[in-house]
C-alpha cells in the first residue's frame, strides 16, 4: 500500500495541533477544533513577503524624470514578526530617496516595504533591505530608511518594557555624506500632518 504525501498545507494545521497539546491543551476541545487551521492561515499571511517578487513590483514603476529634490513616504504601517520568538513587532516605516533621473511610482514604496515586512526578519535587517532595494533599483543620490516599531517579544516577555520604541535607520549616498541632506529628512518625517 502507498501511503499518501502530506502536503505543506495539510501538514502545518497538524503541527500547530501537536503544538496545542504540548502546552498542555486539549486541541479537541470546541474552542481549539479551528484554531490549527486559523494559525496555519494567519502565519501563511505574516508571511506571504517570501513569495513577492520584489522585481517584478518594481518592473514597471520605475520612470525618468529630471526631478532632483527629496521625495518622502511617511507613516507606512509596517506589521512584522520577530525571527528570534516569533510575535509581532509594529510601527512606522518612512523612506526618501533623492531622484538621478529616475523616479518610482510611489504606490510601489509602501508595497516594498511590506513585502520585506512580511517575513520572519529583525528591525535592523529590514531597514537595511528596504534601503538597498530602493538604492539598486533606482540608483539616486540617496535612499534613507527610519522605522519606528514597538516588539512585542519586549513588552510582553523579557523585559516587559510596553512602552519602548525601537529606532533604526540606513541612510546610503547623499542621506550619509551630506549632513543637510539628513537633517531635512529626520525634520520632514518629524511634522505631524494637519488634521
Amino acid at each position: 500500500m502507498v501511503k499518501k504525501k502530506i502536503t505543506q498545507e495539510e501538514r502545518f494545521p497538524e503541527l500547530v495541533k501537536e503544538m496545542l497539546g504540548l502546552l498542555g491543551e486539549n486541541p479537541s476541545r470546541e474552542g481549539l477544533q479551528r484554531t490549527p487551521l486559523r494559525v496555519a492561515k494567519s502565519l501563511q499571511y505574516l508571511t506571504q513577503g517570501y513569495k513577492v517578487d520584489v522585481k517584478e513590483i518594481l518592473s514597471h514603476a520605475v520612470f525618468k524624470e529630471p526631478y532632483d529634490e527629496m521625495v518622502i513616504v511617511k507613516d507606512i504601517e509596517i506589521f512584522s514578526l520577530c525571527e528570534h520568538h516569533m510575535l509581532p513587532f509594529y510601527g512606522k516605516a518612512h523612506v526618501a530617496y533623492i531622484p538621478n533621473g529616475k523616479i518610482i511610482g510611489l504606490s510601489k514604496i509602501p508595497r516594498i516595504v511590506e513585502a520585506f515586512s512580511k517575513r520572519l526578519q529583525v528591525q535592523e535587517r529590514l531597514t537595511t533591505q528596504i534601503a538597498e532595494c530602493f538604492m539598486k533599483a533606482l540608483q539616486p543620490k540617496g535612499v534613507a530608511v527610519v522605522i519606528e516599531a514597538l516588539h512585542l517579544c519586549m513588552s510582553m516577555r523579557g523585559v516587559k518594557k510596553a512602552d519602548a520604541y525601537t529606532i533604526t535607520s540606513s541612510m546610503l549616498g547623499a542621506f550619509r555624506k551630506d549632513p543637510r541632506s539628513r537633517s531635512e529628512f529626520l525634520s520632514l518625517i518629524r511634522l505631524k500632518r494637519e488634521e
